[in-house]
């Protein structure tokens, strides 16, 4: 296929974004469910004639992140809104590298398998947790004045971490006992004890643990940051560690009780 010969973009998105995809649980952003879905299958369809890989772009993905993560360290009001749009060109690319991968093999080309799906997860795993500790870094001055906010940026950092670790290692743990993959769906994940299921409708319904997720910490971050220079001070971004902190705090022990209380390891 060359560039003259692009896949028509109805037959593409029936390929590379089927209702399984895109009606997953917890594996789509409301951010492409809303937008970015209809921007990524016009760049799937761009790069799907030319030698581009889905892992080709899973990397583009991964320096996109921790480009933003860099970015946002520096202390000035203009470097949390920079980072903000460096997180939509992780998310366009991040949505795009699936499709990709897709469409080549629906063409019968090798699919990139577990090694896109690892890279894909690496690439989540360092930009959340490194855009949390860099909101710390941010508010002591930037990388060359690190105090009190690195160091509890860092321990929201490792505990961002922590929370992306057990939802993975409930597959890995299925995989280790023979056990199939646990379906993405509600019934499996809600928990059986009626305090963790109250729990869970709150935050379905208040989703704060969202903050810990690329986009929604950015975009924080740059409210965070428009404060601080209001404030003439680096308040906002001193309050959102703090905020980051506590709410991952939180959502690490709330996630572990509601992963032993559910049907996920049965």
């Amino acid at each position: 296929m060359t560039a003259d010969h692009r896949p028509a973009l109805a037959e593409l998105r029936a390929v590379a974004q089927p209702p399984e995809v895109l009606g997953r649980v917890s594996g789509e952003h409301w951010a492409g469910k809303l937008y970015m879905r209809h921007a990524s299958i016009r760049l799937t369809r761009l790069v799907a004639p030319t030698r581009v890989t889905p892992d080709g772009l899973t990397w583009t993905m991964i320096v996109a992140g921790l480009g933003a993560a860099l970015v946002l360290t520096v202390p000035h009001w203009w470097s949390a809104g920079i980072a903000m749009l460096l997180i939509q060109v992780q998310l366009l690319v991040d949505c795009s590298d699936g499709e990709l991968a897709r469409w080549r093999r629906h063409q019968g080309s090798r699919a990139t398998g577990a090694r896109g799906i690892y890279l894909d997860r690496l690439g989540h795993y360092v930009t959340d947790a490194g855009l949390a500790i860099a909101v710390g870094v941010h508010a002591d001055g930037g990388l060359g004045s690190p105090h009190r906010w690195t160091t509890l940026s860092l321990c929201a950092g490792v505990l961002v971490l922590v929370t992306k670790a057990e939802t993975d290692l409930v597959q890995a743990a299925r995989a280790s006992a023979g056990l199939l993959p646990a379906p993405d769906d509600a019934a499996t994940a809600t928990p059986q004890v009626s305090l963790l299921r109250r729990m869970r409708r709150l935050v379905a319904r208040f989703p704060f643990n969202r903050a810990l997720l690329a986009f929604e910490m950015t975009v924080l971050a740059t409210v965070a940051s428009v404060v601080s220079a209001a404030a003439g001070s680096d308040l906002g971004m001193k309050v959102l560690t703090a905020t980051l902190l506590g709410i991952a705090a939180f959502v690490t022990l709330a996630h572990l009780a509601s992963v032993l209380a559910s049907g996920r390891l049965r």
